[in-house]
């Protein structure tokens, strides 16, 4: 039997985080969640919160770290280990400073580009080999700290577009496990 793809969203665990842009990527693995019509429980071995079932036919496994942004690298490597997940069946979801709100970009590997919760993964993995998928925040407006601007809740501009991005970045996630990258990427990345 083949592994499952293993889904994570990364975000800081708590309803103080829930809204804020840095926690896109469990926003995304909310809307994953809602159409596999499972519910996040704990995960036996670690500090994670996890899913199991089957999207557009494929086995899946989706996750959450319970950790912070920067403590992600165990509990992802955790759920890799335990279902025998290689970085080929990997796919992270994370804010991306880097690209404009409402904008996608689908990669296999790469760096970390200064995202805290991707350098906790490659280490803890010891490689930068998975699939991202890269959803868009914008860089801070004038002179805001990006700390100050990952952590705070999106605008009530971009919260009104906000649900048509997620179920877009969720569309990606299951294109990327069909289709494979380049076609996501054709079909995704502008």
């Amino acid at each position: 039997m083949t592994s499952p793809w293993l889904v994570v969203g990364l975000g800081n665990p708590g309803s103080g985080y829930a809204a804020t842009r840095h926690n896109v990527g469990y926003m995304v693995a909310d809307v994953l969640a809602a159409r596999l019509g499972g519910r996040w429980k704990k995960h036996r071995a670690g500090r994670a919160d996890s899913i199991e079932g089957r999207l557009v036919g494929e086995r899946v496994v989706l996750g959450r770290p319970r950790s912070y942004m920067n403590e992600s690298g165990g509990p992802v490597s955790t759920l890799a280990r335990f279902y025998g997940v290689g970085p080929e069946q990997l796919i992270v979801i994370h804010d991306e400073l880097d690209i404009d709100f409402g904008q996608l970009r689908i990669k296999s590997g790469g760096g970390d580009n200064g995202h805290n919760g991707l350098k906790s993964i490659r280490q803890s993995l010891d490689t930068g080999d998975f699939f991202r998928v890269r959803v868009g925040i914008g860089r801070p407006p004038g002179s805001q700290s990006v700390h100050d601007f990952v952590l705070k809740a999106y605008s009530s501009t971009e919260r009104k577009d906000l649900p048509v991005h997620l179920e877009e970045a969720a569309d990606a996630i299951e294109s990327l496990m069909t289709a494979g990258l380049a076609a996501t990427q054709g079909a995704f990345n502008r």
